[in-house]
């Protein structure tokens, strides 16, 4: 997994405006079906990421967990435990270097 890759374009993503930060925007955007890629970082709490995850899957978004809180405010400069990628392209990007 290319980490510092990954998270290089999650700053990027930011900088663009196609990120989205905060547990209850990102649900929004799942609920209307425009985040492409949702990642809860490992060190949130079980209950955010089941709710986070069943979200999710309900709304056939794909949800991975990774990361850590402060990786997450070292790529985009805010303490966040849950983003949703709002641009396909940013998305189908990270996932292509996190998963290798």
């Amino acid at each position: 997994m290319n980490k510092q890759k990954a998270l290089d374009m999650l700053g990027l993503a930011m900088r663009a405006g196609k990120l989205i930060t905060g547990e209850e925007l990102t649900i929004n955007e799942i609920r209307k079906q425009t985040a492409k890629l949702v990642i809860v970082t490992s060190d949130a709490s079980g209950n955010t990421q089941k709710k986070v995850s069943d979200k999710s899957n309900y709304y056939q978004t794909t949800c991975i967990v990774e990361f850590t809180q402060g990786e997450i405010f070292d790529a985009i400069g805010k303490p966040r435990k849950v983003i949703g990628i709002l641009d396909q392209g940013f998305a189908n990007k990270i996932m292509s270097l996190i998963t290798g």
